[in-house]
């Protein structure tokens, strides 16, 4: 249940009654009613800005208006008071009833809660890690896979059909150097002593496997084979080996993907041409010659013809070549192809999420979704920006095993795959991120996955103790004795805290999945944590106020079911996250 949702169907109805007597035209909009928490909790439980924006149809003052709102959201018998404040805003407060009541509604969800249906079940397309399989993954590909990955569970959360996506990059000339790379490790595995590896070749260890595989299969055939068909057999040898390395690397993180379209066979199929004919139909492509790059001396620029895409049609700054002075496609044209086929394949909201570098690329990419499928798609880039590492304050060294990086694998076994996911979620996408390997281990509120798991575990230990209490032999625990507790019982300020922060939870969901942006649950995770932990000390404090009772068995079973529906909504973040909600630590 959204309590947003179901009060603006009351404030509706309010404003209803407005329009019966008069006072509203019947004709009256309501779409830019909100109803939504004030910005001071001291004001109320909600808050509604109905007679701000309809005061001006409505010919009235605002609070003149927001008066006679007032009058009939009292009326109703929903709140316990109703306030008008500041230009117009009304705030309204809740009976602790309507809290505690929420209580049993959160346990009989159990993890689902939170779920919505605002995506009505729509498909979207979510591309994300598309790292080009030139070997393993490192630390900068790592957050745009927690990312684009928390993003696609968001979305399923939020009621979407969710495509998960990896576009392999098997076609340019990285994959050559990947070729010539791995024929190096396979004169390597044959005996041949290659020196120092060449610059501008891959040198990490991870290729001597390849060569060594080439070798065992192909003896020493390649060395005297055409150069040509040497080639075919150690690229596709190669890339398929690193994809392995890739999807281990990814399976690490618990990341799994629906489909992996290779760009290479999007070339073979002649779909770059066939888009590019579908523009040329609509009169989007030309023959030109562009302005010179800004700080270019003219003396030193060429003007060549080009073939060129009309993306100034539709927003970008300039037109966009096609094709390189060579005769060959530039990569913006089979970028082009690839999201027309998402599109035919039924994605209407395509999402891609990209690394710090690209993102001078995006215009152009929305300017090309937007003229190939005619205005029938979006697209939404998603920037991950760059990750530095570091213990204890320090940057850390490169990787001696990939030749110039950290490995995501060596940053998942030094700190597990729940701290990496979280703290890569722990900052908005577009924000650089520090991660202190020191700090994202260290037991204390400071380590926000620490802190939020150890809330989890403590609703767990409190649930195991009550099990084993000996004034609780006999009495049932279960969810579904649970719900049938007196949570009247539950009327202590923290406690009603609690619930209305757990309250919050299906708002937050629907709210970071119309942004695409996960990091919202990780921000409310923490926050709730802080909640709970706060109740936990508060106890410790005030001993009437601890979990287990055992000589007031009502109010232990309403505070049981209190933080029994606490880890479900906390279990429930974890998952959108992809963060495992420990009953333990140690």
């Amino acid at each position: 249940m959204n309590i947003f949702h179901h009060f603006e169907d009351i404030v509706r109805g309010a404003l209803g009654s407005l329009q019966t007597d008069g006072t509203l035209s019947a004709d009256t909009d309501f779409a830019r009613v909100t109803v939504e928490p004030p910005r001071d909790t001291s004001h109320g439980d909600i808050s509604t800005n109905a007679a701000m924006v309809l005061a001006k149809p409505a010919g009235m003052k605002p609070r003149d208006l927001a008066d006679k709102i007032s009058t009939a959201l009292e009326a109703t018998g929903n709140f316990s008071a109703v306030s008008v404040a500041g230009p117009g805003f009304i705030n309204m407060t809740l009976q602790p009833a309507f809290w505690q009541t929420r209580v049993a509604d959160i346990l009989g969800a159990g993890p689902a809660y939170g779920a919505s249906e605002i995506g009505k079940g729509e498909k979207v397309n979510v591309e994300y890690v598309s790292a080009n399989p030139t070997g393993p993954m490192h630390v900068g590909h790592t957050r745009g896979a927690v990312f684009g990955d928390a993003l696609a569970n968001l979305l399923e959360k939020a009621g979407f059909d969710v495509g998960r996506e990896y576009y392999i990059n098997d076609a340019g000339g990285q994959i050559g150097v990947l070729a010539e790379s791995a024929f190096l490790r396979y004169r390597e595995a044959l005996g041949e002593d290659i020196g120092d590896i060449p610059e501008g070749l891959y040198p990490g260890d991870y290729l001597k496997p390849v060569g060594k595989a080439l070798a065992d299969a192909h003896g020493d055939k390649l060395l005297n084979m055409e150069a040509d068909a040497r080639e075919e057999i150690v690229r596709l040898a190669a890339v398929d080996a690193m994809m392995d390395l890739i999807r281990e690397d990814l399976a690490l993180l618990g990341i799994e993907h629906d489909v992996f379209f290779s760009e290479r066979a999007l070339h073979q199929s002649g779909k770059v041409e066939t888009a590019l004919q579908r523009l040329d139909g609509m009169g989007l492509i030309y023959e030109g010659v562009l302005d010179p790059p800004k700080g270019k001396k003219l003396d030193d620029w060429e003007a060549t013809p080009q073939t060129l895409f009309r993306s100034t049609n539709f927003g970008d700054d300039f037109d966009r070549a096609l094709k390189k002075s060579n005769g060959s496609w530039t990569y913006f044209a089979p970028d082009i192809a690839y999201h027309l086929d998402k599109y035919q394949r039924g994605y209407t909201h395509l999402i891609d999420v990209w690394g710090a570098d690209h993102g001078g690329y995006i215009k152009r990419m929305n300017s090309a979704v937007q003229a190939i499928t005619n205005g029938g798609a979006a697209l939404d880039v998603k920037i991950c920006q760059l990750v530095r590492l570091m213990r204890d304050g320090e940057p850390i060294k490169m990787s001696k095993r990939s030749g110039n990086f950290v490995t995501l694998r060596e940053v998942v076994e030094e700190v597990g795959r729940d701290a990496v996911r979280f703290m890569m979620l722990y900052r908005k996408n577009d924000a650089p991120l520090d991660f202190d390997f020191a700090k994202v281990t260290e037991q204390s509120k400071d380590n926000a996955v620490f802190y939020v798991q150890y809330a989890h575990a403590r609703i767990h230990s409190v649930l195991r103790n009550a099990k084993n209490d000996e004034g609780l032999k006999g009495v049932d625990l279960s969810d579904a004795a649970l719900v049938g507790a007196d949570l009247t019982c539950l009327v202590d300020e923290a406690e009603l805290g609690l619930i209305k922060q757990m309250l919050q939870f299906p708002r937050v969901i629907e709210a970071a999945a119309e942004a695409h942006e996960p990091h919202r649950v990780a921000f409310y995770l923490f926050e709730l944590a802080s909640l709970f932990h706060s109740l936990w000390n508060k106890g410790k404090d005030q001993p009437d106020l601890r979990f287990i009772l055992a000589e007031q068995r009502d109010v232990t079973l309403a505070r049981l079911a209190l933080i029994r529906a606490t880890g479900y909504v906390i279990a429930s973040g974890l998952g959108v996250l992809g963060v495992e909600p420990l009953e333990e630590m140690r």
